[in-house]
């Protein structure tokens, strides 16, 4: 029998516009600690906008999703659209803003808004075959806008402000620390506070290894 493969979304390259890379590194390193093999993808969209991370202000330029996602996977990464639920056997999404503002539309309309098509389509895909899925951070709530009218249940911290929004979709929530994962066993969904909590590498390392174990071990 052969290596899982472990499906990993990207949003871009950086925590401000795209997958906050900690998060996404640590996924890697984990799942490859484990045995396992990364898959790495990104959808071929025009960044929502670039932000410079030395001021936190926002640039004059467009990047390409799938281009700057590259950079983390080394260039070893697959079009989003070219990869179905077929070809992982779970799928796990860091976090970072890019997973609300490149992946769906939560940070600028929040419970209202739209999940990327391509993003809806393998989410959808993976949930239906029975495969399991990850988030890290601030990705819960577009996996919880993906999966409405399922039920999840997700943590992202303590945030009430995200907390209420994420429940607007249908979506349950449980407050975790840092270095603790909420697992749906009925939906077979993982997910972990990250960065949510913080505050530093060492700290969100805990919970990102909990949470590749389990869904490798769910896989």
């Amino acid at each position: 029998m052969g290596k899982k493969r472990i499906g990993v979304l990207l949003s871009g390259c950086g925590v401000f516009d795209g997958s906050e890379i900690h998060e996404a590194v640590l996924t890697l390193l984990y799942i490859d600690q484990k045995g396992a093999a990364a898959v790495c993808m990104a959808p071929d969209i025009s960044q929502v906008h670039v932000i410079n991370h030395l001021t936190r202000k926002e640039m004059k330029e467009n990047r390409n999703v799938l281009v700057e996602s590259a950079r983390i996977a080394r260039g070893d990464i697959k079009n989003l659209k070219d990869v179905s639920a077929v070809d992982i056997d779970a799928l796990i999404i860091p976090g970072g803003v890019g997973a609300v503002k490149n992946l769906s539309e939560f940070a600028a309309k929040g419970p209202e808004g739209s999940v990327n098509a391509e993003v809806l389509r393998l989410i959808s895909e993976t949930k239906a075959a029975g495969k399991p899925i990850g988030a890290l951070c601030i990705a819960p709530a577009t996996l919880g806008m993906a999966l409405k009218d399922h039920g999840i249940t997700v943590t992202i911290g303590n945030d009430k402000a995200t907390i209420s929004s994420i429940k607007a979709t249908g979506t349950n929530h449980i407050v975790c620390t840092v270095d603790q994962i909420a697992v749906d066993e009925k939906h077979k969904i993982v997910t972990v506070p990250a960065y949510m909590l913080g505050p530093g590498i060492k700290d969100v390392a805990k919970g990102i290894e909990k949470l590749v174990d389990k869904i490798v071990e769910m896989a």
